[in-house]
Formats: C-alpha cells, structure tokens, sequence
C-alpha cells in the first residue's frame, strides 16, 4: 500500500472531525471569495476601462463644469473620432429615497458612439433619440424597479431641483463592466433647456474616443495644453485613471476588505492546524509502532502532511463548489438587481476560484508543517509509551 494511500484512509477513520473540519474550510472559503468578490465588483469598471477612450474634467475638482463650447473643440482634435458630453443628474425615486442609482444628462447619438458596449433594440434606441423626455435604463435597474417600455417615471432633482418626468423609452444591456446597468441616461437638452441662464451650456465631464490608445496620453496632454490659457483649464486622462479618480473615496474600504479576507485565510489555517494536532496526537503510538518496524521520519511527515491535503482539497471543493450557488447566484443577484450602482457584476471570477484552491492546499500544508515536524521528530520508545 502506498503512502498516499495510507494518509487517505487515515482521513476517513475520524468521519465527524474530517466533514466539520472540511465545512470549516469551506465556510472560510465563502467568505473569503465573497469579499473579494465584492472588491471586484467595485473596482471591475476600472479593470475592464476601454484603452481608446480618455475622460476630460475640470481640472480642480471633478464637480466644477467645463463650457460646453469645450466638447466641440475636443472633437476636433487631431487623433479624436468622438466624443460624449454628460452631467451628474442626482435625482431619486420619491417612492424610495434611500435607494441610490446613476442618473446622467448625454446626448443619445454621442453616448452611443463612444460607448459601443451599450446594447439595446434598434427600435427602443430609436424612440429614445426621438422624445425629448425619453430615457434609456439599464436592465438591472429595470428589473429592481419593475419599470416597462411606455412607463412615465417621476424623479425628484437634488443637483437639479423639482420634479422630473422621464419616458422609458428602451432598455439597455451591455457587453462589458464599464458601463453599468443600474443608470438612467436621458436627454442633455431637457436638462439644459430647463435651466436658468447662468447654469446652462455646462458639461460635467467629456469622454473621448481616440484612434490610436497608443496615443492616448499625448492627446491627452495636447488637449490640456488647448486650454491652459483659458480661465477654465482642463485635466485628461485615460478611462481607467478616470475610474480610479471616482473609487478614490472608496480606497479604504477596499483595502479593510483585503485585509478581513487575509484574516479569514488565517482562521482557515488555524481551523486545519488544530485538526491535524488532534490527529497526531490521536496516533502517537500508532507513528511509533511504524518507525519500530522500519519506516523512517520522512514517512510519518508525508502521512500528516497527506492527510492535511486531503481535507485541504476536500474543504476547497466545498467551498468553491457553493460559492457559485451562495455568492454568485444568491447574494450576487440581489446586489445587481437591488444595489446595481454600486455593485454592477457581482461574478466570481474563474481566477478568484483557481486561488482559492490553491490557498486551501497552501494553508493545508502550512497548518500541517509543525504537526508534521514534531511527529517525526518523536523517540520510538516515548511514542509507544505515550497514551493519547
């Protein structure tokens, strides 16, 4: 008989241990992929920014406006194929003002130029282009609501105060984390056309998409240098910056996340040490038995270490096997469908679920080291004499 073998069926002759040890691990596991799950639903708009598409924005601060003049001299910039003009809108739903999401003034034909990943029927993008108070939702922000093509949806302005009337004219998919399908996107010139004088022709930020990504960042820097004379001055960068600039407030939760997910990991290893003591301990006289009949000190390690890979793998198994249930289908989907904006795809990712095999197995032998030492390090005689 092997000695893998042998350090196998040693899993199975303490089934209680073994099967809570294994739902300790797992549970562990959940956890951990829950939360950086949750880490990379946050940061996946930034991950999957487009490379030939920059942000331009005032350059003190993100909430000052630019000219809307500036949008047509950004067009015309050597190496620019389009542009998206848009404000923050910041309306809620006065039937649940608790409940946060995305609502932005574009100009439909340009956001959709820019923003190819947007999807919708040919003929719901076609009724939105056409009515003035038409507005184009994400399906996740549909469903959460309960909104249908043809509804007239009421929101009350805060940036922009009163009551708003929308059409929902289409509704929205898209092909990639970058844009998320928990906004409403309606028309720049309603908003526009009901400002007050001194507020109008303002753009909150400009989006451009360029020929070369190669040569993103010198356009870039020729479109800041275009302004730098003026009053207002501009700041551009690429999509991915633009992204990281809007998660800048959220850089500490995201790194508390990291740091209770590397606790959990250190939990799991406790959880793995302890049991694997317990089964050293349980066999001392066993391991003295074999060493008086020939084996050496190398056996008894792979015996301990083996046995901690099995549970190991069988933990690592459970838990990635119930993440997909748990935290992609059950907590993922009510997270999209109640909290989109914050978290617009909530998937465990195949390469978070690979790691978190690998640290099972990683924490397996690591919480095996020392048992695994100590056994073979035992006198045949203190072993046989050793009760456990």
């Amino acid at each position: 008989m092997r000695l893998a073998t042998i350090a196998i069926k040693n899993v199975a002759r303490n089934r209680l241990r073994t099967l809570l040890t294994a739902l300790g691990v797992a549970a562990a596991l959940i956890m951990f992929i829950a939360l950086r799950t949750m880490n990379w639903s946050w940061t996946a708009a930034q991950e999957q920014s487009a490379s030939d598409r920059i942000g331009i924005r005032h350059k003190i601060t993100f909430i000052m406006t630019l000219p809307l003049r500036y949008a047509e001299e950004i067009r015309s910039t050597p190496g620019v194929t389009g542009i998206s003009y848009a404000n923050w809108f910041g309306a809620k739903d006065p039937k649940d003002e608790s409940d946060f999401f995305a609502t932005i003034a574009v100009e439909p034909n340009d956001l959709l130029d820019v923003y190819r990943e947007i999807e919708a029927p040919p003929e719901q993008i076609e009724a939105w282009k056409q009515d003035r108070r038409g507005a184009l939702v994400g399906d996740a922000l549909a469903k959460k609501k309960g909104w249908k093509i043809g509804d007239k949806v009421t929101l009350r302005g805060t940036i922009y105060p009163g009551d708003w009337e929308f059409h929902i004219a289409g509704i929205y998919t898209s092909k990639r984390a970058s844009v998320d399908r928990s906004t409403l996107w309606f028309h720049w010139k309603y908003l526009n056309d009901s400002l007050p004088a001194q507020r109008k022709d303002q753009v909150g930020w400009i989006v451009a998409r360029v020929a070369d990504p190669g040569q993103s960042a010198a356009i870039c820097r020729t479109i800041d240098q275009k302004f730098s004379e003026r009053d207002i001055q501009t700041l551009s960068m690429s999509e991915r910056a633009m992204q990281a600039s809007f998660l800048g407030m959220l850089s500490a939760i995201l790194r508390a996340i990291d740091v209770v997910s590397v606790v959990i990991l250190l939990i799991m290893m406790l959880i793995l040490g302890n049991t694997i003591a317990m089964g050293v301990r349980d066999r001392t006289g066993e391991y003295g038995v074999l060493r008086a009949i020939g084996f050496v000190p190398r056996h008894i390690v792979i015996f301990v270490i083996g046995e901690s890979m099995v549970i190991g793998l069988l933990g690592g198994l459970l838990g990635v096997g119930l993440a997909y249930p748990l935290v992609q289908n059950g907590l993922g989907r009510f997270l999209e469908e109640n909290m989109g904006a914050m978290f617009p795809y909530f998937r465990v990712q195949p390469s978070l679920a690979a790691l978190s095999m690998g640290l099972a197995l990683g924490a397996s032998l690591l919480a095996s080291a020392i048992p695994a030492y100590r056994a073979s390090k035992l006198k045949v005689v203190d072993s046989l004499r050793r009760v456990g």
